[in-house]
């Protein structure tokens, strides 16, 4: 399993979905798709697309990983996680398959998803891959649209160590002739993205081009924004209940997404837009983003854990008033640790901790290694107790913040 061993689990090509795919009569064909890849931003992506499909009456099915709390949590419709009962359905009925093809652990979810996405009839699933675009699981389909949402250095020794590298696996989600929806425009990245789509005659667009923030402001629980695009399309105080500062780079992607959809005859208004992106948390189950855990000491994880992640996590620590700030802080053992670490604040007390898998580093470890870059704390034998630690310690004007890796997050919210 990817998620809890690293890249030992990976299986870099898709010859084994093909072979689930065929026992199970090729469900990937009978699905009208959205396709959603990128370093950063994808899950948020996908789950305010997967809210507006089904504000607007589409039965919509949403595939994620990894999952925080139950694996059911990846394969949803209209919110709602598979039953475990279809789950148990599934492995008991594709078990010789199994022992046959010899899948992996993500390639059985893909597969689960597909599978289930047919039996029940959706009107449109939401499919985010789960690593790289190319060679991923999910790349056996043909959407009706691709979305990139940003290229960061990421899973490197698999993806590449460039960032033309890491785009050029991105791109492989780009098909014949399916519009494709770029997030952010990057230069080298961009270039990469322009070639693809003109090999595959893919009209191509970049969000952050066709979209402006014109005003915006934050409380605790909503941003509220006025967004207008080059063809002076406008929302006006549009509400949105992910309150994390780089959802404003998302909602520019998925308000773009929009408008490719309804040019291909989707009926989606701008009240099913309104209506769906300032409840997008209730909707789809969505957890962990800038995640609201308490007040009086504010409380709030994050999953960001790459280096583009954890800059846009600080910055906006960095933007919310505290009086003392504790971290809860722990990593897995592939991630690009000293440069996330030469990002985190250092004027905060640290709770360093590992996540219950294997994956995970060591919190003696990372604590060394964390105090070369001029941030200190003690060690904790578990998350919980960490974050306990941590609320004991501070006072109602203090900012506890929990994250360094989507598994400490899990433990959490």
């Amino acid at each position: 399993m990817f998620h809890r061993i690293g890249d030992k689990a990976y299986k870099a090509d898709l010859n084994n979905i093909k072979a689930l795919c065929e026992v199970l009569g090729n469900p990937h064909e009978q699905l009208t798709t959205i396709h959603i890849a990128g370093t950063n931003g994808k899950g948020s992506t996908s789950h305010m697309l997967a809210a507006i499909l089904q504000e607007a009456g589409y039965k919509t099915g949403l595939y994620t990983s990894p999952h925080l709390r139950d694996f059911r949590e990846r394969i949803r419709i209209n919110g709602g996680m598979i039953p475990e009962q279809e789950v148990i359905n599934f492995v008991d009925a594709q078990k010789a398959t199994f022992d046959q093809v010899e899948p992996s652990f993500f390639e059985m979810g893909v597969a689960l998803a597909f599978d289930y996405f047919v039996k029940e009839q959706v009107d449109i699933a939401v499919i985010e891959t789960g690593l790289g675009g190319r060679l991923d699981s999910t790349n056996i389909i043909t959407p009706v649209l691709s979305v990139i949402t940003n290229i960061s250095f990421d899973h490197t020794a698999i993806l590449g160590d460039t960032i033309e590298a890491i785009a050029f696996e991105k791109a492989g989600i780009i098909k014949k002739n399916v519009p494709v929806v770029i997030g952010q425009l990057q230069k080298k990245a961009g270039e990469v993205f322009l070639g693809k789509a003109k090999e595959m005659n893919a009209p191509i667009s970049f969000a952050s081009e066709n979209w402006i923030i014109e005003h915006q402001t934050k409380t605790s629980h909503t941003w509220k924004l006025n967004i207008k695009n080059a063809s002076e399309k406008e929302y006006h105080q549009l509400q949105l209940d992910l309150t994390g500062n780089y959802q404003l780079k998302n909602i520019k992607t998925v308000l773009e997404s929009v408008e490719l959809l309804r040019s291909s005859n989707f009926n989606i208004s701008d009240e099913h837009v309104y209506a769906a992106l300032k409840q997008v948390k209730k909707l789809t189950g969505l957890l962990g983003r800038w995640h609201l855990l308490g007040e009086n000491p504010l409380i709030i994880s994050d999953t960001g854990h790459n280096v583009d992640g954890i800059t846009q996590v600080v910055e906006q620590i960095n933007e919310t008033p505290f009086n003392q700030l504790h971290i809860v802080f722990g990593m897995v053992k592939d991630k690009d640790i000293s440069h996330v670490l030469e990002l985190m604040p250092k004027n905060a007390t640290y709770y360093f901790c590992k996540a219950d898998i294997p994956r995970g580093m060591d919190a003696k470890e990372l604590q060394q290694l964390a105090n070369s870059h001029g941030l200190n704390g003690d060690v904790y034998a578990s998350v919980i107790e960490a974050l306990n630690t941590a609320k004991a310690n501070a006072t109602s004007d203090d900012l506890i913040f929990v994250g360094g890796s989507t598994f400490v997050v899990a433990e959490v919210v």
